[in-house]
Order: C-alpha cells, then structure tokens, then sequence
C-alpha cells in the first residue's frame, strides 16, 4: 500500500519513511502540507499520516481541503498535543485513526494493518456490492462477516449449473438471494420462476408443477403447462421445499436425475433444461432421519448450500438495512418521514423474530400511520405488529444489573461495528470519553 507521510519533523519523516519501507509499504514523505496536499490529490495514496501541528498549515486544514476535495486514502492523525480533545477533532474531520506523539514503532504498524484490513474488507465489499447491484433489484445489505460470506458463496455458486439449498429463518430473505443467484448466472436473461410448495394444495401440486394434458382430471379442459415448462432454460425455485408431499418428492427427484418431465395424464416425457434453487426454513436433516422428507432427494438438492442468517445473528447489517428499506417505504407511500433517534435505538433494542420481513412491514406502516412525518419509538414497542406477544419481555427489578450490562454491551458492539473497530471513533458515537470506554471493554469483557 502507498503512505504518504506529512510532518514538517524532518527527523520524523525520516524515521517514518524507514519504519514503514522496512514493513514492505510504498512511502512518500513531505514536509511541505501545501505540496502534501497537491501531491495527495494528483497521486493514488492509500493511507495519508499527517502531523497536526504544522507552521505552514494546520494538520486539521490539511485533512479538511483534503475530504473537501474528495480524497479517497484512509488519514491518521498524529500530534504530541490536545490528546483526547484533539482526536476527537479529527475524527470529527474525518480522520480515521488518531496517533499521539510519542508513539512507538509498533504501534504506528499496527495502527497500519488495522487500516489496510479495514481498506481491503471496504474494496472486497464495494466489489460483490457492484456485482449484486447487476444481479439483484433489491438491495442486499452485507456489512456484517455472516452476510457477506452469505454474498462471497452465493456469486462463486451462481455461474455454475449446481442445485442449491437456501436455508434461514422465515423472513430472512432466501428467495432475494435465489434472484441474486439467478440474475448472475448465465440464465440472467431466461425467466425466474418460484413456487411456495406450502401454499398449494396437494392434489394441485404436481400439475402445477409439471403441467397437465387436457382430460387429466376433471376440470382439465385445455393441455397446461406446468411450472417446469415455464421456466425451461432459466431458474426454478422451490420455496419451502420441505413441505413436498413425499409422493412428489420422489418425482422431483427423476426430474432432477433425467432432466425429464412428463405431464399429468400424459405418456410422453419430455426434456427440461432448468437449474432448481430451493429454500426451507425447516431442519430438513431432522425431517430425513424422521421419514419425513427423502434422504436422496435432500443430498440431490443439498450440492451447495447457503445459510441465510437471522437479523439478530448480523447486528451491524440492522441500521444500513433499516434506511435502505425506510427508502424503499417512502417510495411506496410517496411521503417523506425522518426517524428519531429514539425510534433508531427501538430498532436496534428489538430482537426482530420475524427478520427482514418484520423489519420491512413495520417501516412501511410506520411511514403511513407517522402523522407529523417523524418516526418515533412507540412504532416499535411491539414490533410494529401491534401485539404484546412480541414485545419484548420486562425485566424483573431484580435483573436490572444484568439488563443495564446487556444494553451497554449491545451499544459498544454496534458502536464498534459500525466504526469498524476504531475505539476513538466508537466513544465518540457513543457520546463518552475513550478512557470511559476503555474502562467499559475490559469490564463487559470486551477487550
């Protein structure tokens, strides 16, 4: 990575320039903020360590002109001055680390590494984000690890014909990352079909999925293409796939193995080229072993498997995930609503059993029923649904210790999360000193 060093200490600069070029970084180094500053913005830099007090220009006017100017590297603040006060500062402008002079060699690498990890996890996520934006109409929202090994799986399966289980809790989003499946395969421009195997009854399954000719069954008046036909050449999802009678499983699975369909009533078989997605909230590993669903089907569908994780389980993508659906409900309702920060903090109190779904309804029927256009907490009291059933359960007066701690734990969590580590940025978010929440880490345990 290239560091651009700027400290009008000549000696500094000097033993910067060798620390960092004996740990394998590109290093330029300039006295001179002003010429610093042209070079910054004329050059690719992928860090920028700056002085902040300069004769010529202040470090801080240095990093504003600079964020002014959109520059892209990553700016480390350092100064044998101000301390807590003066980081605060710079992050404020922006910076995102603060360095107080006299530090030690291994501290400025390690202040290094942790903002080159921060720049490759940002070109990796910027990466599958352009990717999902070709493949997908609805925003996928990965910055927690657990969603973006969930995006890193789904783009490596989807060029390939492979069969894929999509697993997850109901709400979860199994069938956005189906599309997103399908919008990158070769199968782009070919239709997307899917079917909620649980919302048709039995004896209509099979022909819905595989069509029926004329005189079937009674009602049958006209040959009817099934599901299979509609979606030859394309993507076929079997939602809830767990919830096939077993009669029908064990025609799956012939399609599956041949590649061939045949109508209800019909005496031909005839080929299909379709790639089957399918998705389940149920534990199909435990239906199989209690003869519910068929062990060759589940390891024919199970080739790949994508594990969509519950909100609860992916806190960091809870409030990027929040403002992209609170859009998409201002564009619906065609009304615009601004959320209070006590409505923000409901949003990350609540547990959200009914995951992205749940988050989705609320923010919609919180943008419609929000009369004076803010959003308040008592939108979320229960979940948006509007029964005591899902609100949260009190806390006994006895267990108020242990409640506080929680909620303190919960907040220093998402703080970090969302700074992506970086402490001075955390305490600021959280509105407390970084000594304070020093004390805090090591007192939740969280060091």
């Amino acid at each position: 990575m290239r560091v651009l060093v700027v400290d009008d200490d000549l000696g500094l600069r000097q033993s910067l320039t060798l620390l960092l070029k004996q740990a394998d970084y590109d290093v330029v180094a300039d006295g001179s903020p002003t010429k610093a500053l042209e070079q910054a913005l004329s050059d690719r830099f992928d860090l920028i360590l700056c002085d902040v007090r300069m004769p010529e220009m202040e470090g801080l006017e240095f990093l504003r002109r600079y964020r002014e100017a959109k520059g892209s590297a990553l700016v480390i603040m350092m100064s044998a001055y101000g301390g807590e006060d003066a980081a605060i500062a710079a992050m404020k402008e922006g910076a995102y680390d603060y360095l107080p002079k006299p530090f030690r060699s291994d501290e400025v690498l390690l202040t290094l590494r942790k903002a080159e990890e921060r720049e490759q996890l940002r070109g990796q996520v910027a990466t599958l984000a352009a990717e999902l934006k070709r493949w997908t109409d609805r925003e996928v929202v990965a910055e927690s690890p657990a969603m973006r090994r969930v995006v890193e799986l789904a783009t490596r399966v989807a060029p390939h014909p492979t069969t894929v289980l999509i697993t997850g809790e109901s709400g979860t989003g199994k069938e956005v990352i189906a599309r997103a499946i399908h919008r990158m395969s070769p199968r782009h421009d070919a239709r997307f079909v899917a079917v909620n195997c649980a919302a048709i009854p039995e004896h209509l399954l099979e022909s819905e999925l595989f069509g029926h000719v004329r005189g079937a069954f009674t009602g049958a008046t006209a040959d009817q293409r099934g599901l299979f036909e509609e979606a030859d050449g394309g993507t076929l999802l079997l939602d809830e796939v767990g919830d096939l009678p077993l009669p029908l499983q064990v025609k799956l699975l012939r399609v599956l193995q041949e590649g061939e369909i045949r109508r209800v009533g019909g005496q031909r078989a005839q080929r299909v080229d379709v790639r089957v997605l399918a998705a389940t909230a149920r534990d199909l590993e435990r239906d199989v072993a209690e003869g519910h669903f068929r062990e060759d089907l589940y390891y024919r569908l199970n080739v790949v498997r994508v594990h969509v994780p519950p909100l609860r389980e992916r806190p960091q993508d809870l409030e990027p995930l929040a403002a992209a659906l609170l859009q998409r409900a201002m564009e619906r309702a065609g009304r615009r609503v601004a959320m209070s920060p006590e409505a923000v903090a409901a949003i990350r109190a609540y547990g959200w059993p009914g995951n992205v779904r749940e988050l989705e309804n609320t923010l919609e029927r919180a943008v419609v029923l929000s009369a004076d256009g803010v959003i308040r907490a008592d939108a979320f009291e229960a979940g948006g649904t509007g029964s005591a059933s899902s609100r949260p359960p009190a806390v006994p007066p006895s267990r108020l210790e242990e409640a506080v701690a929680a909620a303190e734990r919960a907040a220093i969590q998402g703080a970090l999360g969302v700074t992506g580590g970086n402490r001075a940025a955390a305490a600021k978010l959280l509105g407390i000193s970084q000594r304070n929440l020093f004390y805090k880490l090591k007192k939740l345990g969280l060091e």
